[in-house]
């Protein structure tokens, strides 16, 4: 499903990434972990298509992403690919279910399949009764459901998760990672998740150990 090859970020003097590379399997959720400050976060922009690597390749479903100019990247990305991040980033002016409906949108599905998909997926995370409140109505752990529900919308090939728990109390982190995995079984979706949360990371498929902008053993 995903293949990087040799990533290497280098910003100013600073380098961030080694020639990093690796491969994840189709319906496979791995972590990645590692210190503050390793590239972790780094890494899982250049695999989700969001930040450009210095040199190296990505290829995600057999396609080699930064072959592609700006707007078939952001095509591919929109259809193919879904973000959670530690902080929702869910636009405060709309509603939870206009908040997951706007991916679709953007795709050019039509207003009603686009409400009904994402009601659907809010019913799904058990949000049905919540999804006309705009976030600042929600709660911490409801506010980042609502963003899992947005990232599905497009049925996306790979779901890509940075610290999506590192904001949640340990009740809604374990809802959470417990939702990854059924989302995982329901939907045959790939999952890398950056984490600090060792929870998570063990019941993860695979870990990956990143240390100074490297993959360790």
């Amino acid at each position: 499903m995903i293949v990087a090859e040799n990533i290497y970020k280098k910003i100013s003097d600073t380098v961030i990434l080694k020639n990093v590379s690796l491969k994840v399997n189709e319906a496979e959720l791995i972590s990645l972990v590692g210190p503050s400050g390793a590239g972790k976060s780094t890494l899982l922009s250049i695999l989700g298509t969001l930040e450009r690597p210095t040199s190296g390749k990505v290829w995600i479903d057999n396609q080699d992403v930064f072959l592609m100019n700006h707007n078939k990247l952001a095509a591919f990305r929109n259809q193919n690919i879904g973000f959670v991040f530690q902080f929702h980033h869910l636009l405060p002016e709309f509603t939870a279910l206009e908040n997951v409906m706007i991916p679709a949108l953007i795709k050019g599905t039509s207003h009603e399949e686009a409400k009904q998909s994402a009601i659907h997926l809010l019913k799904r995370v058990g949000l049905e009764h919540r999804m006309h409140h705009k976030p600042t109505e929600l709660s911490g752990g409801e506010q980042q459901r609502v963003a899992v529900a947005r990232a599905l919308i497009n049925k996306p090939k790979v779901i890509f998760a940075d610290e999506p728990t590192g904001n949640l109390d340990s009740h809604n982190a374990e809802t959470l990672h417990q939702l990854f995995f059924e989302l995982r079984e329901e939907f045959s979706q790939t999952f890398v998740i950056v984490t600090h949360n060792e929870h998570l990371a063990q019941m993860a498929d695979r870990t990956i150990h990143i240390v100074d902008g490297e993959i360790v053993e």
